[in-house]
């Protein structure tokens, strides 16, 4: 005997937003169509399916949020007894929309540990909003914040110290801490562009320093010097910050983002990287001789090696300017 598997609605007090994007991810469509499909509940996901692979679509399914049944239709030799035209009916008023097939039912992603959160307006404008529970702390970059429960308190701290500070290689972070009740804080970086979230789980991550967002407090933020070959001649900032440890992280983006996973050597623009994984070694050079450094347009670039990560921004702020410096107004001569 086969079964379908329907699903009926979202579950309990799941968050709809959460559990289509959770849907979307489980059968590889977009999230828009996953909205669209979820809309139009009761609906049929799967047919034709064993009471043991059903039921894996059921659980699977339901641990994303949604409410989910297992139909065994009527025996064979029932449903011979629909001839002719109902038979025909039958099959109009039923046609399930089925997601590319699959052998067995893909694995649904652990529940995200860390604090809950919602990014809103992306890839432009991307808006960060973190749910504090009651006297937990988050670390944000300071003037990042845009809106904020009453509840919370903040306390501004200096990391790198004085001296750095003096030197220009420290960084400002604002610590919002939700008193004795749950409190929400609403995060709009400075660049326009998107947002990343990574959980370090004893990991390390190196940001260009205006990528740094917000944290778990259980992360570790430190400013690590790249000397002037990394930092002096590369044209952008002197330091990265060294996140580590367990726990949240964002970062933002100028323009949009793309994550790449690297085995080897791979070449980025000095100004289009936004972070990356320890282990890969980097080092500064130019792409081509002195010629194409000064007249290229292209200057100097990353070159990594190893094995990891790096986020990679679609825009650079430098190659912005340049492009506006021909379109500022000038004065005319009198």
């Amino acid at each position: 005997m086969t079964h379908k598997v329907q699903v009926t609605g979202f579950a309990g007090t799941h968050e709809p937003v959460r559990v289509t994007a959770a849907f979307a991810q489980l059968f590889r469509i977009t999230e828009d169509k996953a909205a669209q499909l979820l809309a139009r509940a009761p609906l049929v996901i799967k047919e034709g399916l064993d009471a043991a692979t059903a039921e894996k679509y059921r659980a699977n399914l339901a641990q994303i949020g949604l409410s989910v049944m297992v139909v065994a239709p009527l025996a064979d030799d029932l449903s011979l007894a629909v001839a002719g035209d109902d038979a025909a009916d039958a099959d109009k008023n039923t046609t399930p929309y089925a997601p590319p097939p699959v052998s067995t039912p893909p694995a649904v992603p652990a529940e995200q540990p860390g604090f809950r959160f919602r990014i809103e307006g992306r890839p432009d404008y991307a808006f960060l909003t973190v749910e504090l529970p009651a006297n937990q702390t988050i670390k944000v970059e300071a003037s990042a914040m845009a809106t904020m429960d009453t509840s919370l308190r903040m306390k501004t701290r200096l990391k790198g110290g004085l001296g750095r500070f003096l030197t220009g290689e420290s960084l400002f972070v604002n610590e919002f801490t939700a008193e004795n009740v749950p409190g929400e804080i609403g995060i709009a970086p400075g660049a326009p562009g998107d947002l990343a979230h990574v959980y370090l789980r004893g990991e390390t991550i190196f940001l260009q320093n205006s990528a740094f967002v917000a944290c778990d407090p259980a992360v570790n933020l430190e400013t690590k010097w790249q000397g002037f070959t990394k930092g002096f001649f590369s044209g952008e900032s002197f330091f990265l910050v060294r996140a580590s440890g367990q726990g949240d992280l964002w970062f933002n983006t100028y323009g949009g983002l793309i994550e790449l996973d690297v085995d080897g050597d791979y070449v980025v623009d000095t100004g289009n990287i936004v972070a990356f994984t320890d282990g890969l070694d980097y080092s500064i050079g130019k792409v081509g001789g002195y010629k194409s450094l000064f007249f290229s347009g292209e200057g100097l670039v990353c070159r990594f090696k190893g094995k990891g990560k790096v986020w990679v921004q679609t825009r650079a702020a430098s190659a912005f300017v340049s492009w506006a410096h021909w379109f500022r107004p000038t004065k005319k001569g009198g």
